[in-house]
């Protein structure tokens, strides 16, 4: 699936990671470069094991539920088994509930006593095909650097994952080192794909409410990449960017942040808000502007830059191709609108939140299209649907609303903008979540959320996110 882009990552043009059921570890990587779908973004959060371990720990819930369209419902719990003060090891079953009911019914003989009723049912029990069993080994080897090793194993005869995660905080600075093989990776459409062995490294500056920030990507595929299980299509061919070869990203952005209102109302005393970050009533404005560097070697190359141009407009890319190498220079843009009412204090109604932003991903793109409006306009023509729509930016819309206590609900939506029919504007890829907030914790929440276009629902464990 998806999940909703809880935090908004300088207007998601970074390479963030996403949540899915889908697997035992419940994330995927996008491909490179390829803006995704809202909804799948995500920054760094807690582990899938760390997440269950908490739910049955804190939470009191013996098993987590989810649903993946090509694997039905799902049940998972934790084993957690501490080694030492800095090492953990965590083993994480998975039961396919369905599956497994389904075999029940088919061996369901009409005389329930029936002996060989009670042995199907022992049988099913121990039938390697209705279980997944992850196991995770964290590893803290200094305060600043943490190693993450995990293997996912599936009954079903699917090919074990496997990955090593090294996060080092620096000053200023998070760097992530992650191989995966096979990595499993999510394009711009929500398809998801398996590539056998992948490498990433991840550098980005801290993030920060207004000023300059940069981040630099850099990822290797080998092998031939194929649809993920379930989603067979022998016309869809894979991304470019998944082919074998080195992708390489640098991004540098400016993002400014300011108040058109704030609330200057006391709010109730020796009450604390359900959340605190979403405790003051505001309006706000944000603007990001961007450049971004990117540079390919090997069989992506090529078909990547086929795919950058516009039909029929002049090309503004600044770009460059030699054999199976390729740089390229593009800019973007974004813009933002929040507004919140309430307090979240109260036990009715006292938070509705209502975010929109507007993302130019690409600034060629604008600038081709602009031109090509303006030279049609000049000369009395009709401007071309093709130049119309590559100014249009990607829109989106969130909005959240408090139903009782620290339960509110929460839908995020794209908005396309499509000339080419007849309704110029649609609802597209909307999430529906609920949201628990966990007020001792000051700023977390349990989230359910369910994005009906993937048929995918997901329990998360969320902090300091808004």
């Amino acid at each position: 699936m998806k999940k909703l882009r809880w935090a908004m990552d300088s207007g998601g043009f970074w390479e963030l990671d996403l949540s899915t059921p889908i697997t035992l570890n419940g994330q995927a990587r996008p491909v490179p470069g390829d803006p995704l779908p809202l909804g799948l973004s995500r920054g760094s959060r807690l582990s899938r094991f760390q997440q269950i371990d908490f739910f049955q720990r804190f939470m009191a819930m013996p098993f987590i539920p989810s649903f993946a369209a090509n694997r039905g419902f799902l049940l998972q719990r934790v084993l957690s088994l501490p080694i030492a003060e800095n090492w953990s090891v965590m083993l994480l079953g998975q039961l396919y509930v369905q599956r497994f009911l389904s075999s029940l019914r088919k061996n369901k003989t009409k005389h329930l006593p029936d002996p060989s009723w009670l042995q199907s049912i022992r049988r099913n029990f121990i039938q390697k095909s209705f279980y997944a069993l992850g196991f995770c080994s964290e590893l803290f080897l200094t305060p600043d650097d943490t190693l993450l090793i995990s293997l996912d194993a599936y009954g079903d005869e699917k090919v074990p994952q496997k990955r090593a995660v090294l996060h080092h905080k620096f000053l200023h600075h998070n760097l992530t080192m992650e191989a995966a093989w096979p990595g499993l990776f999510v394009d711009g459409d929500g398809s998801y794909w398996d590539v056998p062995f992948s490498l990433a490294l991840d550098l980005a500056s801290a993030t920060l409410n207004s000023g300059a920030s940069y981040h630099l990507f850099f990822n290797n595929c080998a092998g031939s990449p194929k649809q993920y299980e379930g989603q067979h299509s022998d016309e869809l061919p894979p991304p470019a960017a998944l082919l074998p070869g080195f992708t390489a990203k640098g991004v540098v952005s400016l993002k400014k942040n300011i108040d058109l209102w704030r609330s200057e109302a006391s709010m109730q005393k020796m009450v604390q808000p359900y959340d605190i970050f979403l405790s003051n009533p505001h309006i706000s404005a944000s603007w990001i502007l961007g450049a971004v560097f990117s540079a390919y070697l090997g069989e992506s190359s090529t078909k990547r830059q086929q795919s950058c141009s516009l039909r029929g407009l002049k090309d503004f890319d600044l770009r460059a191709q030699v054999s199976n190498s390729a740089v390229s220079v593009d800019s973007f843009a974004s813009a933002s609108l929040t507004a919140q009412h309430g307090n979240f204090q109260r036990l009715f109604l006292d938070l509705t939140r209502v975010h929109t932003s507007f993302d130019f991903p690409s600034g060629s793109k604008l600038l081709s299209g602009l031109t090509s409006v303006a030279y049609s306009l000049y000369n009395s023509q009709v401007p071309n649907v093709e130049a119309l729509q590559a100014i249009c930016p990607r829109a989106s819309l969130s909005f959240q609303q408090q139903m009782i206590g620290p339960f509110s609900f929460r839908v995020d939506s794209e908005i396309e903008i499509d000339l080419k029919k007849d309704w110029y504007l649609s609802v597209k890829n909307p999430v529906f979540a609920i949201e628990h907030a966990l007020q001792v914790l000051w700023s977390a929440k349990a989230v359910a959320w369910y994005s009906p276009m993937q048929r995918e629902f997901m329990v998360e464990l969320r902090f300091f996110e808004t």
